[in-house]
């Protein structure tokens, strides 16, 4: 699990509203979702923010980060699955591929009871942090006194590293 979900496991409470679930997934595994949920709908964000249907096997483009799925036409989204870069064990980041973290590092609060893991929540924030919304504001705000000092060093270089200075939630996390 991904998104204001992980922040919100990361800070232990519940803290705002969420329209849908985000999920990331490794590029390389994101046939498993389509067989994880046959009967559902599956659309593809083509860039530039153009939605098609995504066909059953089909493997998208590395253009392609978000897919959208509902259980049917009329239904709400539901999910939000977020491809991500791999090398080997190693995660790397569809921003800049010079921002790694070995897989087994990307998981921080426990899984759920059915063994769901979520994403760490400085990796979580630095996705967040290209363009800051409101509700990004918040999670920030509502993870950062949870965050270690070795989170927030690592989010501190990331976000210096891709976004350059100054990036406005860098200096509150060496306050």
């Amino acid at each position: 699990m991904a998104g204001g979900i992980a922040i919100e496991r990361a800070v232990g409470r519940r803290f705002r509203d969420h329209a849908d679930l985000d999920v990331l997934l490794l590029r390389r595994d994101q046939l498993v979702v389509q067989r994880a949920l046959p009967d559902w709908e599956w659309w593809a964000a083509d860039p530039p923010g153009r939605l098609r249907p995504w066909r059953p096997g089909e493997v998208l483009p590395a253009a392609v980060h978000d897919i959208w799925c509902r259980p049917g036409p009329r239904a709400p989204w539901r999910l939000q699955v977020m491809l991500d870069e791999s090398r080997g064990e190693e995660w790397t980041s569809r921003r800049d591929p010079g921002v790694r973290r070995p897989l087994d590092a990307l998981t921080g609060a426990p899984p759920s009871a059915d063994g769901i893991p979520f994403l760490t929540p400085e990796v979580q924030l630095y996705y967040k942090a290209q363009a800051p919304r409101p509700k990004d504001e918040t999670d920030f705000r509502a993870v950062l006194p949870v965050l270690t000092a070795p989170q927030r060093r690592w989010l501190a270089a990331a976000l210096t590293r891709t976004y350059g200075l100054p990036h406005p939630w860098a200096a509150r996390l060496t306050e």
